[in-house]
């Protein structure tokens, strides 16, 4: 009898086990994968559009003001995060105040950087309003910076203490440099172009270095940040834990000047043969020259004249001659001769009369307006692209239709235009919503997402940590 009760509890033991080994390879299935996909969600029988965005549930601490910041945070609210804007009492964002064109009204320059936010304002400096902020702190997954160096340490929130008080707390900065000599200096959009490289690449030969009108410094780097930020949300579903995340302007310049440095390197086997300047037979110094209008991507090409140039500053257009399709142009321009004659019929042979031939080719498109041309063009894959101007991207149709330029409603301005979400996801369908007044959502913040009470909503706002300092009237 006592052997069968021990036989009986061993087989107890046994099965157990192989319980609990069934389980583990299940979770280590599930962790890894089985090469199917069973590990993952089913997929959503919702209609495509329907399933919520893709970063619906994110909760974003914004911190940021001007320009690189807010790009980056309404691009994350354009993908459904909930980004809830720290502002100072009566003051807010600078950029309400400026460049004002409705009087009593926030600016363009505002309203186009912060749609789809939240806004509340708090007093940092106020044991009350720091108070607030730690619980948002707790409650926020990213915490999204671009102060001066040092700026947000000195308002008691280092990355030791966020990361105590939100190890899953992502903190990501805006600077403009990275670390060394010229970490400590601040930096505007202009000053980014000259750092990164762009501006000393940027203009015509005999010229000085000029700026570009695309905010490559500011909103650039904003876009730089915000692919850092779903990067490293994405790497927490594995680890668990927050990181910091900093995106020098400097940097994100230097990206978007990438083929200038390739350059840079290639000035050592020789003279950069697509550049204008070797067909002209004019040397090559020791640095990448600035090119004018000069292809960058190794295909001679340049702005040419269009019909109407004369009155209309954009009536122009740009012009590849791009080697598969020199035929096509000769043929188009009447020059049908020129795709045999050895002068011409190599890209070699053509370098040296390179402005000679835009100028015959521009012969051919002051006839025509910049959009016959381009009609022309297409219908034989000859690469050109007309100089649209700002009022005719405003009132382009296809732009509106997919939701590149929008017009939004606001309480005091009224209706304006602004850009819409660049990124265009099938399931994750953007909407732009208006920016938000000074303000407008610090009762709800305080109330739902940071869940106080009553009593407590009412001590915070009564010690003045939420709104702008009673000026003091003057005496008569």
């Amino acid at each position: 009898m006592a052997k069968k009760k021990q036989n009986k509890a061993k087989s107890k033991v046994k099965a157990a086990a192989k319980k609990s080994a069934r389980k583990v390879t299940k979770l280590a299935s599930a962790k890894k994968g089985n090469g199917n996909g069973s590990h993952l969600p089913k997929a959503s029988n919702k209609p495509w559009g329907k399933a919520g965005k893709a970063l619906e549930g994110v909760k974003i601490l914004d911190f940021t003001h001007v320009q690189s910041g807010p790009t980056c945070t309404q691009l994350l609210a354009w993908f459904g995060a909930d980004v809830i804007k720290v502002e100072r009492p009566g003051v807010g964002d600078i950029t309400r105040g400026q460049l004002v064109d409705v009087k009593g009204a926030d600016s363009l320059y505002f309203t186009m950087l912060n749609h789809n936010k939240r806004s509340i304002t708090v007093d940092s400096k106020h044991p009350q309003g720091m108070r607030v902020l730690e619980a948002l702190v707790k409650t926020c997954d990213v915490l999204v910076e671009n102060f001066a160096p040092g700026a947000l340490d000195r308002m008691g929130l280092t990355w030791e203490r966020i990361n105590k008080l939100n190890p899953r707390m992502i903190v990501a900065s805006v600077k403009g440099f990275g670390p060394g000599p010229y970490e400590d200096c601040k930096v505007y959009e202009n000053v980014a172009q000259c750092a990164g490289g762009a501006a000393s690449t940027t203009g015509f030969r005999e010229g000085p270095p000029l700026v570009t009108g695309a905010q490559i410094g500011d909103s650039g780097t904003g876009l730089h940040l915000a692919l850092g930020i779903v990067s490293a949300l994405f790497q927490r579903n594995r680890t668990g834990r927050g990181q910091k995340v900093l995106c020098a302007m400097q940097d994100g310049v230097l990206n978007l000047c990438r083929v200038k440095l390739r350059d840079q390197q290639r000035l050592k086997a020789g003279p950069l043969t697509e550049y204008s300047q070797y067909g002209e037979n004019v040397p090559f110094g020791p640095t990448v020259p600035r090119a004018g209008n000069d292809s960058g991507g190794g295909q001679p090409g340049w702005i040419l004249k269009c019909k109407g140039w004369e009155t209309d500053p954009d009536a122009y257009i740009y012009f590849i001659t791009q080697a598969p399709v020199w035929g096509p142009i000769c043929d188009i321009i009447g020059e049908p001769t020129w795709k045999t004659d050895p002068e011409y019929a190599t890209p070699r042979a053509r370098l040296p009369k390179l402005k000679a031939i835009f100028r015959r080719i521009e012969d051919w498109t002051m006839t025509k307006t910049k959009f016959e041309v381009m009609e022309a063009c297409n219908a034989v894959d000859i690469p050109v692209g007309p100089i649209l101007s700002m009022k005719e991207i405003a009132e382009e149709p296809s732009l509106r239709k997919t939701g590149t330029v929008v017009e939004v409603d606001h309480p005091t301005r009224g209706k304006y235009l602004t850009v819409g979400n660049p990124i265009k996801l099938s399931d994750s369908i953007s909407e732009v919503r208006r920016s938000p007044l000074l303000g407008e959502h610090t009762d709800e913040i305080l109330k739902d997402v940071l869940k106080f009470s009553t009593k407590d909503v009412a001590e915070i706002k009564n010690s003045g940590a939420l709104s702008a300092p009673k000026k003091e009237e003057k005496a008569a």
